[in-house]
């Protein structure tokens, strides 16, 4: 596959400069469990017919579509994309809209984690591990920069907050549950030294939520609600500041000073397997030409995330649901469906090193990367987005944590933990499912009501 030339790309490789690096083991040890679990959403792609084409610019132009567009398994996903734009440009039902757009999204998630594989076989893996942990997320980032744009604070919080649980325990339960059931007939066991990582910054991202909760309940009665909201405001970006310190430390943590304790999951002898990642250890494009790509995805991430802020509203009016239950629930399913599938199908195979890097890398990322770079770009822009995520939504972000730390102690799994995780998770989305409560003003800090539907915010 990696044999056909790219005008961008691969034809760039024959000079010292951008040698693709690390075409062995180093580059496995550059991936992370993101990119592992989204590789078994691809298929091999066949060349044959496009070597024939006579033309060496259009061979090089087919070559490079057949591997980004056709080479996963959600190929069809992509009829979604037109879709959404035509139906926004006909005004066609907004709800409609809405839903082609969290659709077309799902692909394009799994394509940004096969492009930026694709650029660590030329930066090598330390800065290929960088260019994952950067846009491993880019999905719910870019939704919540664009929702902040649009001054709707609540869906940032309720979109990120959703992503968390969902890892915690969708991903990370259904996961341990299909493990277990493919494997009940043996114990299923993992590294807890990677998890144990995951759960301290964890916790301490969940303290950086309580504090500015908790002074609401901490204040006298001789505090006003203007001083209490500054001082929440203060301190969430002064926490904000402090978590992304932390994730730098993490990074360096993971990539450089400790990186064994994050590649357990290399040392494998399932055949099937090793098959795999053997096909995966030649560059299929160029780096020109995935560096393009994967700026172009960007941007219809971008364009499809804009029409998932504009029309949320309106699809929770449509179809009678929340739109705290879309953002907590929908979109972290639908969006980060890819990755969720990638990270069953190796459980299924016995490998929950990789399962658990997936579920608990990710939800590390959005707690301590996502969620305070939200707050910093509100600042820039002047809103007034603070930590406080209400007392029921961070409630369920604490059980959450502690559950799921107590559900992986041991290091040993069985189908019975993974069926908790997601009975939690289903008691949580039924909770926000049937919450039609209205919010006062005044009830949450640094916030004023925008309408009723959901319960939503903006900032005050």
């Amino acid at each position: 596959m990696g044999s056909i030339a790219e005008p961008w790309g691969i034809s760039e490789s024959e000079n010292a400069n951008s040698t693709p690096k690390g075409l062995s083991r180093e580059l496995r040890h550059g991936k992370t469990a993101h990119n592992m679990s989204s590789s078994s959403l691809r298929k091999k792609s066949d060349l044959r017919l496009i070597q024939k084409v006579p033309c060496k610019t259009l061979k090089n132009v087919l070559s490079n579509l057949q591997e980004v567009i056709l080479g996963t398994k959600l190929t069809v996903l992509f009829l979604a994309i037109p879709l959404a734009v035509i139906a926004d440009h006909y005004h066609y039902g907004r709800p409609l809209i809405f839903g082609l757009s969290l659709i077309g999204l799902t692909p394009l998630a799994e394509r940004v984690s096969f492009l930026t594989e694709q650029l660590a076989f030329y930066t090598g893996p330390t800065v290929g591990g960088l260019l994952n942990a950067t846009c491993g997320n880019a999905t719910e980032l870019i939704i919540a920069i664009l929702a902040l744009a649009h001054n709707k604070v609540s869906v940032v919080k309720y979109s990120l907050l959703g992503s968390i649980l969902s890892n915690l325990l969708l991903v990370l339960g259904s996961s341990l549950f299909c493990g277990g059931i493919a494997n009940i007939r043996r114990e299923q066991r993992f590294d807890r030294k990677q998890a144990d990582v995951n759960f301290f910054l964890l916790l301490m991202g969940l303290l950086c939520h309580l504090l500015p909760l908790l002074l609401k309940y901490a204040a006298t009665g001789e505090a006003s609600t203007s001083l209490i909201n500054k001082m929440s405001l203060s301190l969430s970006r002064t926490s904000s500041i402090v978590m992304l310190i932390a994730y730098i430390a993490y990074l360096i943590f993971q990539l450089w000073t400790h990186r064994q304790l994050f590649e357990a999951q290399e040392d494998d002898e399932d055949d099937a397997y090793n098959d795999e990642v053997t096909v995966e250890e030649t560059p299929v494009i160029g780096f020109w030409s995935g560096f393009a790509w994967l700026a172009g995805m960007t941007l219809v991430i971008a364009l499809l995330s804009e029409y998932v802020v504009a029309t949320i509203e309106d699809a929770s009016d449509s179809w009678g649901l929340s739109v705290s239950f879309i953002s907590i629930i929908l979109l972290p399913i639908v969006g980060n469906a890819a990755e969720h599938a990638g990270a069953i199908i190796f459980a299924l195979k016995n490998k929950l090193d990789i399962s658990l890097g997936v579920a608990l890398g990710s939800a590390t990322q959005i707690s301590l990367f996502v969620v305070p770079l939200s707050v910093i770009v509100a600042w820039i822009l002047g809103i007034k987005m603070d930590l406080n995520f209400n007392i029921l939504e961070t409630s369920c972000l604490a059980l959450a944590i502690i559950i799921t730390a107590f559900t992986l102690q041991d290091g040993t799994s069985h189908y019975m933990k993974g069926l908790v995780l997601m009975l939690c998770y289903v008691i949580i989305a039924t909770c926000f499912f049937v919450d039609q409560i209205p919010q006062s003003k005044g009830t949450d800090l640094g916030m004023q009501p925008k309408n009723s539907v959901g319960g939503g915010f903006v900032s005050a």
